[in-house]
């Protein structure tokens, strides 16, 4: 069994930690905000509600605790260190949020400047205030995603300017050592990792870092891969573009993944699957992290337990004697106005006992 000392006080960030394993300029100075070594959180309750008959184990990688609140930064410290490296003076990137608030934040610690271009009014609170507070250079623009990528796409082409979205190729490096912590953590590889699937770049990276260590020895075999999609916003369940995506789940409202292609090989080279669930299987399945779990994620997160609860509920997936994690990729604080809307209100009483007590143990 693998084990790897992750004491805090100990912890480089995931450059300096799996700096051999990633393919970075060895004497690049990392740019980091001591991200990665986030928990493995066993979930067994949430389980038992999942598959009350069924006897498998469930652990939620909680990236949520990455220092901008998302498995972003995994991405973001390995493309910025190899920017500064290599001499660049302004970022940019497009983003539905996450991405945004994890340039802005490296970009501040590197000293670069940093653009970001977010689809207006298409934004969660949370994330828009990340970036902002970052010092970034935050531009809306009146279309979707899909086309801000491609904005920044033809601006990094033209300009000297260095484009930190996740089709650059160190974002996938820094990633995949997210698949290395579960290994580290759990001893061994799962037998299925679920995962929400926006751009695509994390299934992809994921899957690169399980096929890494197992053929170094230091996982026996590599997980089967569940990707989940919002039924609105998901052109790889149906094969097609879909040009104007919607979902309660911004973080994964893309219609034209970058990384579709490496994806669908993952999908494939892992005996896995990937599906499509609706904004109300995605809220369900927040409310059972929050509730059952006490983990509190932006409701993007919940697409993979929401996946998972939708195969087993089909009869499409026997999970007896399993191990499975779901990658939780945002905290709940992305998107407080989820929130306000979903939950019940605060109540309000006198400041006095007997008020307490009879709304405690009413008569």
């Amino acid at each position: 069994m693998r084990q790897t000392d992750h004491s805090s006080h100990q912890w480089p960030g995931i450059v300096a930690h799996y700096r051999n394993r990633m393919n970075l300029v060895g004497n690049a100075r990392p740019i980091t905000l001591y991200e990665g070594n986030t928990p493995l959180i066993p979930a067994q309750r949430l389980a038992r509600a999942i598959a009350p008959d069924s006897d498998f184990k469930l652990w939620l990688k909680y990236e949520g605790l990455n220092p901008t609140g998302s498995f972003k930064d995994r991405g973001m410290t390995a493309a910025m260190t190899q920017a500064v490296h290599d001499g660049a003076q302004v970022v940019i990137c497009a983003s539905t949020g996450n991405t945004a608030a994890s340039a802005a934040a490296y970009a501040a610690r590197a000293g670069l400047r940093c653009v970001v271009i977010v689809p207006e009014g298409k934004i969660a609170q949370g994330k828009l205030a990340g970036a902002l507070a970052y010092g970034a250079d935050v531009v809306n623009i009146t279309g979707n995603f899909d086309q801000g990528l491609a904005l920044v796409r033809e601006a990094s082409e033209r300009l000297p300017i260095t484009l930190v979205n996740s089709v650059n190729p160190y974002r996938i490096e820094g990633q995949k050592t997210g698949a290395f912590e579960i290994v580290d953590q759990l001893g061994d590889a799962p037998d299925w990792l679920c995962l929400p699937v926006g751009n695509a770049g994390n299934i992809t990276a994921y899957w690169r870092g399980f096929t890494e260590y197992a053929a170094s020895g230091d996982a026996a075999h590599t997980p089967k891969m569940l990707g989940v999609q919002a039924e609105r916003a998901a052109p790889i369940v149906r094969g097609e573009i879909v040009r104007n995506p919607e979902t309660i789940a911004t973080a994964i409202r893309i219609g034209n993944p970058a990384r579709w292609q490496e994806a669908s090989a993952a999908l494939d080279e892992s005996g896995g699957h990937i599906l499509a669930v609706s904004d109300d299987e995605i809220l369900d399945a927040w409310r059972m992290l929050s509730r059952l779990e006490g983990v509190f994620a932006e409701p993007a997160s919940a697409a993979g337990i929401a996946g998972l609860r939708a195969r087993i509920a089909r009869g499409e997936m026997d999970v007896r004697g399993t191990r499975i994690v779901s990658v939780i990729t945002g905290h709940g604080l992305k998107d407080p106005a989820i929130v306000l809307k979903e939950s019940a209100q605060p109540i309000t009483l006198k400041p006095d006992f007997a008020a307490i007590q009879d709304y405690l143990f009413p008569k």
